[in-house]
């Protein structure tokens, strides 16, 4: 006799023939994902490994394969490509690990902390997510200039800081956590900042790592600010604005533009690679329950 829910898998084609079906439909619908997104990436690299004569053909392995639209990059005195990927990391990694240390303290006091007007000041920063950001691009501008932070990297990063999205991130994850653990280390005498420092951060990981990823690609990959602050001064541009440059008014340089582009795209790739599993993991463990 069948049990109920043998009459659900079989009624939803679970069985022992649906499932197998349903695992390679499955399969299918993840290759063809995965092609979906990796066929631009691999015509980047692609394109960049070809010879001029070969920038426009349809050909998916280059005949002639070549790496001098790298070497013409990057020998090229007229085009600090080094100088440039060192401007954007440093912004990158400091304009990170500035917003992991203000949005994850700010997360917490939104999160645990009481204070007056609490919800009110929450919800007033909640109503700034709704706004486009080039809003805010002409009062920033005038800010920095007065400052006299024009051309450097205090300019770039410093206005980015006040960003609500990672302070509502880390306030959703940190309500997750059970205030039980904190509570226990408060009875052992530790303090709220000793508690979220050796109990709190450690069990927000995975939170941490994807806001760090998704962090690090919005400066990485910034171009309309970093344009406007440094864009005059060519030894402090940085990627993004300096392969611009490589693109004229009539003409296309596609080889430099996509060497650029596989140059820009690895230090992403990389950064990914080291954080996954600490994604995984925290992906995994809002599926618990207790």
């Amino acid at each position: 006799m069948n049990t109920e829910s043998d009459k659900v898998e079989k009624g939803m084609g679970f069985g022992i023939g649906g499932g197998l079906l349903y695992r390679i439909m499955m399969y299918v619908l993840l290759i063809l994902f995965a092609l979906f997104f990796l066929l631009p990436l691999v015509w980047m690299v692609v394109t960049a490994i070809k010879p001029f004569e070969e920038w426009l053909m349809p050909n998916w392995i280059p005949i002639h394969p070549t790496l001098d639209n790298f070497r013409s990059i990057l020998d090229d005195p007229t085009l600090p490509v080094g100088r440039w990927f060192l401007n954007s990391l440093i912004i990158a990694v400091i304009f990170t690990v500035s917003i992991l240390i203000i949005d994850s303290l700010a997360g917490y006091a939104y999160a645990r902390l009481e204070f007056k007007g609490r919800n009110l000041l929450f919800g007033l920063l909640l109503a700034t997510l709704v706004m486009p950001g080039i809003m805010f691009l002409i009062p920033n501008f005038i800010t920095i200039a007065r400052l006299g932070w024009i051309g450097t990297f205090q300019g770039v990063i410093v206005p980015g800081l006040s960003g609500v999205f990672g302070v509502f991130f880390m306030r959703q994850f940190f309500l997750s956590i059970p205030k039980e653990l904190e509570e226990a280390a408060y009875i052992e005498g530790a303090s709220e900042f000793r508690a979220f420092i050796s109990i709190v951060l450690p069990l927000s990981q995975g939170a941490l790592a994807t806001l760090a990823i998704i962090t690090f690609l919005d400066s990485w990959n910034s171009f309309l600010w970093p344009l406007l602050v440094v864009g005059n001064v060519r030894e402090m541009q940085t990627l993004p604005v300096g392969l611009a440059t490589l693109q004229g008014q009539y003409t296309f340089d596609y080889g430099k533009l996509m060497a650029g582009a596989v140059i820009m795209t690895l230090p992403v790739m990389v950064l990914f690679l080291l954080l996954q599993r600490y994604i995984i993991q925290s992906i995994a463990m809002t599926g618990l329950k207790g």
